[in-house]
């Protein structure tokens, strides 16, 4: 069941919520990728509703966010967090985080973040680190990479949701993905049954990644 039905209605995304008020989500009909909702990111905001992931006061970080819609829902869940993305998309983040700041039970900033580059401002490492929909250039594996590998410490939970996609170099992209984050980390994929009920779709995974345990002498 695809989940994209009026996605771009009016350019706001409602997500409902198991309780109290929809988080409201505004879109950009132009501006690339990080200016719409996307599948995974509703599919992964929903699983943290599960309450499969204890979030309340914890240090959430995540990668990539867009129109912020994942780490909005987990702000509501009463954690800490930062949305991270490039410059240009600080504008729609501030929108969202003002549009739902009622709604929020923990708290939310958003700041500027470019893979590969200094996370020294983002330390120290956060309880979780989420992304959704991040794997889809293949110049950006490494920076990306490079960045959970400076975010996240022994205990930092990596939630990774994404839309398998079988056009042209996304499955070559995605496979290399995985290859290159199996040297420094362990990957366990998420059943399908953990996923909200209503919020899953056979294509769409949620792995969670761990920091491989360096065995000391």
């Amino acid at each position: 069941r695809r989940l994209r039905a009026g996605a771009m209605a009016g350019f706001v995304r409602e997500l409902e919520r198991r309780d109290g008020p929809a988080l409201r989500l505004e879109q950009r009909a132009a501006g690339g990728v990080g200016c719409v909702v996307w599948d995974a990111a509703l599919v992964l905001a929903k699983f943290l509703e599960t309450g499969a992931c204890p979030l309340a006061r914890r240090h959430v970080l995540e990668l990539g966010a867009g129109t912020g819609a994942v780490g909005i829902m987990a702000a509501a869940l009463g954690a800490n967090v930062t949305v991270t993305d490039l410059e240009e998309l600080q504008e729609l983040l501030m929108v969202n985080i003002e549009n739902n700041k009622h709604l929020i039970t923990g708290s939310v900033r958003a700041k500027v973040l470019k893979w590969g580059e200094d996370v020294t401002e983002f330390q120290p490492p956060p309880d979780y680190i989420l992304m959704a929909d991040c794997i889809y250039y293949e110049e950006s594996l490494e920076p990306l990479l490079k960045t959970l590998k400076d975010l996240t410490g022994p205990d930092t939970c990596v939630l990774c949701c994404y839309e398998q996609r079988t056009m042209g170099k996304n499955p070559e992209i995605e496979r290399k993905y995985f290859e290159l984050l199996q040297r420094d980390f362990e990957l366990e994929k998420i059943p399908l049954d953990r996923h909200d009920e209503e919020y899953r779709s056979e294509d769409i995974h949620i792995v969670n990644i761990h920091r491989k345990r360096t065995v000391g002498p």
